[in-house]
């Protein structure tokens, strides 16, 4: 037996190939001339041979994206701007082979090729988690209903059916579902998180997230438009509720719930075992890759593993939302009519293809070849638009998710701030109020979010214009809106509570420490025992 094989060719770094006889043939030769010794036969072929350097590297230039988006202003110009320098960085990274930016497209953070919310790529058998974030799954769901209550004794019983904000149900408090026993527990993406995926049922977290409650008119047109997309159930429930009042041209009215959330708790531990794997595998086999375009091989067992994480969380996701309708429609005594929905913030599989969309909603046709139904909200004072995908290959067949903003949190709280740097919350209470008008706005921790109002948001309209303006899906009905709740403002959390007693230095610290935190996406969380509960997205 030689003393130099090919496997210990690949152990010190040498890639099979039309090269291994020659160097085997060599190692050979040097046994022949009374060298015994594998470790210094293998520094002689590193001397005599020039070593193959198998990594991957950022491609010179990015792939092409389109953009279904026009700036109408500064503000979109500057937003424009950054999103086109984020998904430039992005689009170099050699797995990825094409990318999209919606209507609502703006920055997601800071960090090198962090994909922008409304940002779409196109990944040849891989999956990028930072791509689909931690809030996997999230998504929107509408139950279309008959119900006598008011709308304010609708939104009271809303309130007592879901959660929002940190830390999950209490035990007392949990809601089952057999979502919860699947056997799925001993993926290692998933192992050990019964406990947040019970916790988190019914629970909606906070930021973006809603409860809406709006009313739908069908109309005999959006009944046959349905059929002819071959939404054939969806249309004959439509159609049996509706009786008679599809003969009226203005349709039938009906009541609609529609909830906006993601993964929860569950998600982010998902996400954070995912992205840590990701970048993990990805520096051994290429270089100079940030950390927010790292990827698993969809081809490998981890990569494997990771997508059937993926699927459940996605089913779970599901099963948070329909926990919390079904809630509502018991307390409220409503009758069910129909219902349905869509992922907006998740990885799809076309053929070897990986569809990332980071808030981006699917508008493709499905192996049935039915053109996807979507749900794309504009604000909490705005219609919600059904839509029917054109897919629009052009954009990656994807539309918006929302509306987006312009301008972060912060710059729009600034505005209302007054001389002393203190939130003038008479001001807000009144922009928002105004924003509003007519409308039954709860928050759930009952001090408003004004990022979180209409004001927070680009104009509905000019959103609108641009789903049509550039061919992503067909307006096939509107939601408008009755009310709606959000989370609004907790307050500080505990760990920020803490700070009041805090010295200067300390404060700094946590501060320094936070944004560390922040700059390496949840990584160092997870390796001191996990994000919080909330993985808020």
């Amino acid at each position: 037996m030689p003393l130099v094989t090919g496997n210990h060719l690949v152990e010190v770094g040498w890639t099979p190939g039309p090269k291994f006889p020659a160097l085997l043939a060599a190692a050979a030769e040097y046994e022949a001339r009374g060298i015994h010794d594998p470790a210094y036969i293998l520094k002689l072929l590193e001397r005599d041979f020039v070593k193959d350097d198998p990594k991957l590297r950022l491609r010179e230039s990015p792939a092409a994206f389109s953009e279904a988006i026009e700036a109408t202003c500064e503000l979109d110009e500057a937003n424009l701007a950054a999103v086109r320098r984020y998904m430039g960085q992005l689009l170099r990274v050699p797995v990825i082979e094409a990318g999209a930016v919606m209507p609502d497209a703006c920055p997601a953070g800071s960090a090198e090729a962090t994909i922008p919310v409304g940002g779409a790529i196109a990944v040849r058998n891989a999956i990028l988690p930072a791509a689909h974030s931690a809030d996997i799954c999230c998504s929107m769901h509408a139950s279309v209903f008959e119900c006598d209550g008011s709308t304010a004794k609708m939104l009271d019983d809303l309130v007592a059916s879901t959660r929002f904000g940190f830390g999950g149900r209490k035990e007392e408090d949990r809601v089952d579902h057999p979502v919860l026993h699947e056997p799925v527990w001993s993926n290692p993406f998933l192992s050990g998180l019964e406990d947040h995926a019970a916790r988190h049922l019914a629970d909606q977290g906070d930021g973006n997230h809603f409860a809406y409650l709006g009313r739908l008119r069908v109309t005999r047109g959006f009944v046959e438009a349905l059929s002819k997309a071959g939404h054939d159930s969806l249309a004959r429930s439509l159609h049996d509720a509706a009786g008679g009042g599809l003969d009226d041209p203005d349709g039938r009215s009906f009541l609609v719930l529609v909830t906006h959330h993601g993964s929860r708790g569950l998600g982010a531990q998902v996400y954070a075992r995912g992205h840590k794997a990701a970048i993990r595998e990805t520096r051994k086999i290429a270089e100079g890759i940030p950390d927010a375009a790292a990827w698993l091989d969809a081809t490998t067992p981890e990569g494997l593993d990771y997508w059937e994480a993926l699927q459940y969380t996605a089913r779970w996701t599901k099963a948070n939302h329909e926990a919390i309708h079904t809630r509502f429609l018991e307390r409220s005594g409503a009758k069910p009519v129909a219902a349905f929905g869509n992922e907006h913030n998740f990885v799809w599989k076309r053929g070897e293809t990986f569809l990332h969309g980071k808030g981006a909603t699917p508008a493709w046709q499905d192996d049935g070849g039915r053109p996807l139904l979507g749900l794309i909200p504009l604000n909490m004072a705005a219609p919600i638009l059904v839509t029917l995908g054109r897919d629009n290959a052009e954009f990656l067949s994807f539309a918006p998710h929302g509306a987006g903003r312009n301008r972060s949190r912060t710059a729009t709280l600034r505005e209302f701030r007054k001389a002393n740097g203190e939130t003038d919350e008479a001001a807000v209470a009144k922009a928002i109020a105004e924003a509003t008008r007519g409308l039954d706005i709860r928050w759930y921790y009952g001090r408003p979010d004004l990022s979180e109002s209409p004001i927070g948001y680009k104009p509905a309209a000019q959103v609108r214009a641009q789903i049509e303006q550039f061919g992503l899906a067909d307006i096939a009905a509107e939601i408008t809106p009755l009310g709606c709740i959000m989370a609004g403002d907790p307050g500080p959390r505990p760990w920020q509570r803490r700070q009041d007693i805090l010295t200067p230095k300390q404060k700094r610290q946590m501060e320094h420490r936070a944004d560390r935190r922040k700059d390496r996406q949840g990584l160092l969380k997870w390796e001191k025992g996990g994000l919080d509960e909330e993985g808020q997205g």
